[in-house]
């Protein structure tokens, strides 16, 4: 990876991290108080919703500290390691986690009349888009552990040739 390429991504991922502490610490508390004034009826919706917009933050920022330092191995040639697993593993867990979170809001939305059937199966949607992100991370896993395997066999190649020569 070039580091014109490394560079564009990191400025991506740093404005994303800005991004979502800015939520957290302005947009956030906003909602709650624009939820003070919901209806008697919908009320008890407020507390759910923002910690699942608290909890789906947190997992996006886990998510791209993550990928930064994917990144870094990649820039420093170490990503063809067993290392970099842990980094995919987490990914892969915030990446359910949120689509768990995401199907859990579709739930607490679904009961009354307070929001659309059509929004609630647009969250279940979109819960489902997060799962199938998900299992395309975890066959990019299953790739980086075919390079890995075959970076360790062409590594112990290259030191049977030093001995032989």
């Amino acid at each position: 990876m070039g580091q014109l390429t490394v560079l564009a991504l990191r400025v991506v991922l740093g404005a994303l991290l800005a991004g979502s502490v800015f939520v957290q610490t302005v947009m956030v508390p906003l909602l709650a108080i624009d939820m003070r004034g919901l209806d008697a009826e919908v009320a008890h919706l407020r507390t759910p919703v923002l910690v699942i917009v608290v909890l789906g933050v947190a997992a996006v920022q886990v998510v791209l500290a993550c990928v930064w330092r994917l990144v870094t191995m990649v820039r420093r040639g170490t990503v063809f390691s067993h290392a970099a697993f842990r980094y995919v593993h987490i990914v892969i867990g915030a990446i359910v986690a949120a689509a768990t979170l995401v199907f859990t809001l579709g739930v607490v939305l679904a009961p009354g009349e307070a929001v659309p059937p059509g929004i609630v199966l647009l969250i279940g949607g979109l819960g489902l888009a997060a799962l199938g992100v998900a299992l395309v991370v975890l066959v990019l896993r299953m790739l980086l552990a075919q390079a890995v395997a075959r970076d360790v066999e062409a590594s112990r190649m290259r030191a049977e040739l030093d001995v032989v020569i």
